[in-house]
C-alpha cells in the first residue's frame, strides 16, 4: 500500500505525478503488460491527512483525502511518502515546521518506520522526516536550494545534495520537486520490481536521472548578498575562457580573500568552485538545446581541453555530458 500524507501547502504536481506513477504502475500489471509479485497488490493506494480533513495544496486547491493518519498503519510491507511542501528559505522551513500538522506529522512519521514500513519524501518534505530523526546517520539528500540549512539543522545526518535520490534502506529521500517523479519510480522498484519501474518511466515519458546537479536552478539567486549576484554576472559574461580569482576580486569590488569568505558563507564553497559550477550549467543547457557536440560545448563554456570538461562535468553532475541527438537530415527523393 502507498500511503501519501498530504500536509497543507503540498506542492500539486509532485503529488499529482506520484498518484499517476502508483496508478499507471498498478494499470500495466493488471494489463498484463509487466510483471508484479503478488498481482501488484503493493500498487493500491490511499491519500491521507494528519486529521482526515481535507488540505490546501500550494496553488490553493483544496486536496480532499481517503481518512487520517492512523497512529497504528502504516507498517511493514507499506510506504509512506511525502511530497513537497513549498518551503523555499530557511525562514518558510522554520514556519514549516512550527505548524501544528507538521508537529503532528513529524511523530506519526517516526511511527510508521517503527512499524516497519519504509519512508519517503522530496523537497522541502525532507525537513519533517528529519526532524522525525529518520535520517541521523543515514545519506539523504534534499533540493539544492535548502542544501545549507538542512545542514545546520541536521548535521548528523550525511547530505548528498548532489544526487536525485538517495535509498537509505527504510527511507528515501528525493531533492528537487519535481525529483518527486524520480523518488515514485525508486518506490515502485523497491516495491514490485525495476522492470515494472522502468516500464512505467517509459510509458509516461520519464527521464531517469541519478543526478540533480544538472537541473539544478543557480545557487547563487538564492542569496541575498549582491556580491554574489555581481559574481554571478562576471563569470556569465566571461564563459569563453577562465577568470582568476584576482579578477572575481577586482569585479565584486573586494579583496580575494573577503571574496572567499563571502561565497562560502552564502553557498559553502569556492568562488573558483561556484564559476565552475556555472559552466557546468551552462554547458547542460547547450547540451540539452543546440546541436552543439561536447568538443564545440566545452570551448564555449571556456574549456579548450575536452578531456578536461568531461572529467569536470562528470565530478559536478554525476554523468557524462552528452550532446542532443542531431535529426538525420533526409536526403532528395529520387523523383525529384
Amino acid at each position: 500500500m502507498f500511503v501519501h500524507l498530504v500536509l497543507d501547502g503540498v506542492a500539486d504536481g509532485p503529488l499529482g505525478v506520484a498518484l499517476d506513477v502508483v496508478h499507471t504502475a498498478a494499470r500495466l500489471v493488471r494489463a498484463g503488460l509487466a510483471p508484479a509479485a503478488g498481482g501488484g497488490a503493493a500498487l493500491r493506494q490511499r491519500v491521507v491527512s494528519v486529521d482526515g480533513h481535507a488540505v490546501h495544496s500550494g496553488a490553493g486547491r483544496v486536496v480532499t483525502v481517503d481518512g487520517a493518519l492512523s497512529p497504528r498503519a502504516p507498517g511493514r510491507g507499506d510506504v509512506l511518502v511525502l511530497a513537497g511542501l513549498g518551503a523555499a528559505t530557511e525562514a518558510e522551513i522554520e514556519a514549516l515546521l512550527a505548524r501544528a500538522d507538521v508537529r503532528r506529522a513529524v511523530p506519526l512519521c517516526a511511527r510508521a518506520a517503527a512499524r516497519g514500513a519504509i519512508v519517503a519524501a522530496s523537497c522541502s518534505a525532507t525537513f519533517v522526516l528529519g526532524a522525525a530523526g529518520l535520517l541521523d546517520g543515514r545519506p539523504a539528500t534534499t533540493t539544492g536550494w535548502l542544501e545549507r540549512p538542512f545542514a545546520r539543522r541536521f548535521p548528523a545526518v550525511e547530505l548528498c545534495a548532489e544526487r536525485m535520490v538517495v535509498d537509505a534502506g527504510a527511507v528515501l529521500t528525493a531533492g528537487s520537486a519535481l525529483g518527486h517523479a524520480d523518488l515514485m519510480l525508486a518506490l515502485v522498484a523497491r516495491a514490485v520490481g525495476p522492470s515494472l519501474a522502468h516500464t512505467v518511466s517509459r510509458y509516461l515519458v520519464l527521464d531517469e536521472r541519478v543526478s540533480q546537479a544538472r537541473y539544478a536552478v543557480q545557487q547563487s539567486l538564492a542569496s541575498a548578498d549582491p556580491t554574489i549576484r555581481t559574481l554571478e554576472r562576471f563569470v556569465l559574461a566571461h564563459l569563453d575562457r577562465q577568470v582568476s580569482i584576482a579578477e572575481m576580486a577586482r569585479a565584486t569590488a573586494t579583496s580575494p580573500r573577503t571574496l572567499a569568505r563571502r561565497v562560502e558563507a552564502a553557498l559553502g564553497t569556492t568562488p573558483r568552485r561556484l564559476a565552475r559550477r556555472l559552466r557546468v550549467q551552462r554547458a547542460a543547457h547547450l547540451l540539452d538545446t543546440t546541436p552543439d557536440n561536447v568538443e564545440r560545448v566545452a570551448a564555449r563554456v571556456g574549456y579548450a581541453d575536452a578531456a578536461a570538461f568531461r572529467r569536470i562535468f562528470r565530478r559536478e553532475t554525476g554523468e557524462a555530458p552528452r550532446a542532443r541527438p542531431v535529426p538525420r537530415r533526409r536526403g532528395p527523393s529520387r523523383s525529384s
